[in-house]
């Protein structure tokens, strides 16, 4: 290949319309936090980047834009843009790799893993993050002050959101003011959604979890044990952990809610994709890499007695432009997406672990429900359970095309 022009190729990253001031731009966003800050492309850097695939040339890329414009691009203005994309990481070349090892070396040899989000997603000082989340509790939607703790009924599940703490603020509030006033698990097992692919299905990680309110300490005797019980390398991609929000955040809530009056540990498992399990005909009690890590965490549970509480960082629908429908969110799909989320809601809440994947299964999961797999996970590892839904709620932009619905549900 001829070095002094080479074949630009974008990495994967989520691609949606927005319009700002008037004009509609494509916006780049990289799900997997390397490229830190997002880009707006017209309509002439839309054509140009959507060549960039890894088989086109600069001059390629020219000469296409030249026949479907009738304008020539400079030459050197390809090439800046194409220097600036590898610069900020949307690129798929030499360097990023070189980047990514580095990332993933640090983060190996970090004795934690650090609050990736705190100073964006949330308040990254200590009191005005206190404050922040205190407030949810007041919110029009918030479910009130936290009444006297009663030890004796303990929380024993947890379905939480995912989504950012300025959306959905109040219905995270509502789900740990539920653990606030029925605390007593000695370890919280956690499971988020991975957004990111990953080489497995699941991921552990043995590093405590950072927050700015203190360290959430990963219960590593538990971890190994798991481990050694899988035959499956569960720690292959620790990696994923890194930049993924959807544990992190409720590692924000519980050092937020229990402070450091009370001795917990957490168990953190990252979730892929069940895509290929509702597909297929055996179901995921007939899979036989869930069932061995649902045996695997039930015996070490066993072996390590206490009190455990399992955690689902979850959101559920993702509708509209944004996620790939072809127009909406309205408000009458918006009225119909809550139907179909109540009454998947209804078997969560039954502790029906099959039936929750079998209504995903039912329409293919036409609603990009994204929590559904640690949804499942939670409910496997529940016995006898007694479910409360707390509160469910819609976020909708319409003039963005995107609406993003989650809710609270307690268990006991």
């Amino acid at each position: 290949m001829d070095e002094s022009d080479p074949k630009p190729k974008m990495r994967p990253v989520e691609a949606f319309p927005v319009r700002m001031e008037g004009q509609d731009f494509l916006c780049l966003r990289d799900p997997e936090s390397f490229a830190e800050r997002p880009i707006f492309l017209n309509s002439m850097l839309m054509f140009v980047v959507s060549r960039m695939d890894g088989t086109n040339t600069l001059r390629d890329i020219q000469a296409d834009f030249f026949r479907a414009t009738g304008q020539i691009l400079p030459f050197e203005d390809l090439e800046g843009l194409s220097r600036q994309l590898d610069e900020h990481h949307f690129l798929d070349s030499a360097s990023f790799r070189s980047f990514h090892r580095t990332l993933a070396e640090e983060f190996r040899n970090a004795p934690s893993r650090p609050a990736r989000h705190a100073g964006t997603a949330y308040e990254k000082e200590p009191p005005k993050l206190a404050a922040q989340l205190g407030s949810y509790f007041a919110h029009p939607e918030g479910p009130g002050e936290i009444a006297t703790p009663d030890p004796a009924r303990p929380l024993r599940g947890l379905i939480s959101p995912h989504i950012d703490f300025q959306r959905g603020g109040p219905t995270y509030a509502h789900a740990y003011r539920a653990l606030a006033e029925h605390p007593g698990a000695d370890r919280y097992i956690i499971f988020g959604t991975c957004h990111n692919p990953m080489q497995q299905r699941f991921a552990l990680t043995l590093k405590d979890y950072e927050t700015p309110l203190g360290s959430v300490e990963t219960d590593r005797e538990f971890v190994r044990r798991l481990a050694a019980e899988l035959r499956s390398d569960y720690l292959l991609d620790e990696f994923s952990h890194r930049a993924e929000h959807s544990i992190e955040f409720q590692t924000v809530w519980l050092r937020y809610i229990l402070g450091d009056r009370i001795d917990f540990k957490v168990i953190p498992i990252l979730v892929g994709s069940f895509h290929d399990v509702f597909l297929g005909e055996e179901g995921a009690a007939g899979n036989p890499e869930i069932q061995g890590i649902v045996e695997s965490l039930r015996e070490t549970m066993d072996a390590l007695p206490g009190k455990y509480c399992m955690i689902a960082g979850a959101d559920l629908a993702h509708v509209g432009r944004r996620f790939g429908d072809s127009s909406g969110p309205t408000e009458s799909s918006l009225r119909q997406v809550s139907e179909e989320d109540n009454a998947f809601l209804e078997l969560a809440v039954a502790c029906d672990a099959e039936g929750v994947l079998a209504s995903i299964a039912a329409d293919n999961d036409h609603r990009r429900v994204c929590g559904y797999p640690p949804i499942y996970m939670s409910l496997r590892c529940l016995d006898n359970a007694v479910g409360y839904l707390l509160q469910y709620r819609q976020w909708a932009d319409m003039n963005a095309g995107a609406s993003v619905t989650y809710a609270a549900v307690a268990y006991y």
